[in-house]
This record gives C-alpha cells, sequence and structure tokens, in this order.
C-alpha cells in the first residue's frame, strides 16, 4: 500500500521515521534489491535477558521480590532480619550485588527474571485475566511463552489489535505508562465513515484542544485505495487513547486500531496470535526512551 497525502514536516524527526514509510513501498538499491534502512533488531534470534549488572539499593531490591513495598523494606531491614553474605544489615541505603546472597528471615531470595513478551495481539481478546464474560485472554498466550507473571504495560481493548508488551519489570513499566514520555507509536486506524482533508491537516497542523492544551498527530496519511477509511497514524505519546478521543472530537468514530509499530518494536516477523522475547538491544531502546 501507499500513501496519497504528504504530512507537514517537522524538524525533529528522523528520515524513515514516518507513516507514510509504512505505507509505501520500500526504497531499492540499484541491484534491485530491498533496502531496510532502521536496525536490525527484529530477527528473531535466541533468548537473551537484559544483564543485571549495577548494584541496587537493598529496599529496592527486596521490593522487586514482591514481598512488601520499599518503605516497609526499610523497616524489616531496620528489624534486622535482612542479611547479606551472612551478615546482617541494618544499614539504610545498604547496596547488593548481583553475586551477593541475600537472605530474608533466614531464607535466600532471588529476583525473578526479568521477563520482555511482545505479542502480536489478534481481534476480540482482551488484555487480562479476570474477565466476567470469559472472553479470550492475551494472558493465556504469555502463560505458554514464560513461566514468571507479566503483565501487559498498556491495555489494548478487545475490538483493537497489533503490538503489546508485557513484562515483570516494574521499573520499566512505570517508565513507559508515564504521560511524560514521548514514545513513538503507528497505528493503523479504519473509520466507519471517511475523513476529510481538512480535519486531516487539522489534525497534524492546527492541533485539536483537549483538557491538557493542544494536541497534534505527528503524521496521518490515508492508506492508498481505501477511500479515507483508514489512516496511517503516529503518535509521541503512551497514551493511544488520544487516537479514538481526537477523531470522535471531530465527529468520527473509529471501528478498529491495530498498532503497527511500538516504540523500536515492529511487527516484522510476527503473524497475528504469536509472540517472542525482546532482545538485549531493544530492552536498552526501551529504556532509553
Amino acid at each position: 500500500m501507499s500513501a496519497n497525502r504528504k504530512s507537514k514536516p517537522s524538524g525533529n524527526r528522523k528520515q524513515g521515521n514516518s507513516a507514510k514509510s509504512n505505507f509505501a513501498k520500500k526504497p531499492t538499491s540499484n541491484s534491485g534489491k530491498r533496502v531496510d534502512k532502521r536496525p536490525d533488531i527484529q530477527k528473531k534470534s535466541k533468548e537473551v535477558l537484559p544483564k543485571f549488572s549495577e548494584e541496587v539499593r537493598l529496599n529496592k531490591y527486596i521490593a522487586n521480590l514482591g514481598i512488601c513495598s520499599r518503605r516497609e523494606a526499610d523497616v524489616l531491614i531496620a528489624a534486622g532480619v535482612v542479611s547479606v553474605n551472612g551478615e546482617i544489615v541494618t544499614e539504610m541505603g545498604y547496596k547488593v550485588k548481583p553475586t551477593d546472597v541475600v537472605q530474608y528471615d533466614g531464607e535466600s531470595v532471588r529476583p525473578e527474571k526479568k521477563r520482555y513478551l511482545l505479542i502480536n495481539k489478534p481481534k476480540d481478546f482482551v488484555s487480562s485475566n479476570n474477565d466476567p464474560w470469559g472472553r479470550r485472554s492475551i494472558m493465556a498466550l504469555a502463560a505458554k511463552a514464560v513461566k514468571e507473571r507479566v503483565v501487559p504495560i498498556d491495555k489494548l481493548d478487545k475490538e483493537s489489535s497489533g503490538l503489546l508488551l508485557l513484562t515483570n519489570d516494574n521499573d520499566l513499566n512505570l517508565k513507559l505508562s508515564s504521560s511524560s514520555v514521548k514514545l513513538n507509536q503507528l497505528f493503523h486506524v479504519t473509520l466507519k465513515s471517511a475523513v476529510t482533508e481538512e480535519h486531516l491537516a487539522k489534525l497534524t497542523e492546527e492541533g485539536i484542544f483537549m483538557d491538557n492544551g493542544k494536541v497534534t498527530f505527528e503524521e496521518a496519511t490515508p492508506v492508498a485505495g481505501k477511500k479515507n477509511y483508514e489512516i496511517g497514524v503516529r503518535i509521541k505519546s503512551t497514551n493511544f487513547k488520544i487516537i479514538k478521543r481526537l477523531f470522535e472530537k471531530l465527529g468520527y468514530e473509529v471501528e478498529r486500531l491495530d498498532r503497527l509499530e511500538y516504540g523500536p518494536l515492529t511487527k516484522k516477523d510476527l503473524p497475528r496470535g504469536n509472540y517472542r522475547l525482546l532482545t538485549e538491544q531493544e530492552v536498552a531502546f526501551l529504556k532509553m526512551c
């Protein structure tokens, strides 16, 4: 598919990072072969977990085990029920190394391996375990992939599909859920009625006033041959729900959202309903967002 409309230029966007490039043919070299200028991070590989190489405060280490909160961990440390390498530690702010042996109440404890699972969510799957209507859940797919309990960073609704990231890394979850993070996302949006060129310009250039001020899409490019019913929309936000709200503000009903890109992650080599673990490089990119 190719785009039939250019969106406004932006001085702070990198080349190749546009909705248009994802709905158009890839460039070719002189030899006629396709060229993909994006970093080669999507090829399937053996599982590589991020290395736990930094020292961590003891209270955070304990809290990450799910035993208690950090504040409650401080109480346990002060009470003398936590030891490191056989020595009781009561010092607030004490840091542990990856090789240290931590014991709580006489039992050795170690944090779970951090898991980062990418699922290409099918339509009509919910993103939670406890569904009162017993509908199919992506959590059943996650249970097949990893033994650790992972949760989705943002829950796509039942009608939406596409990339969904699940993890047991609470720090990354909090980071990517923050409204201050400008995460690059690309969606294929299907509307129930055709959007006008004027409204597309308003969405990308003029902006629309919402609760927190004026909001614009980075790009909004119609899909060729779809008569403006299907739009490639790029946003720089962790809140994908803003897409529906902006279209609704202009009188359009969104029939379906399909997430094609989530930060550095794409649907390349990941068919609908399939999943894979992230590479160490991909995790590092997400932590730098």
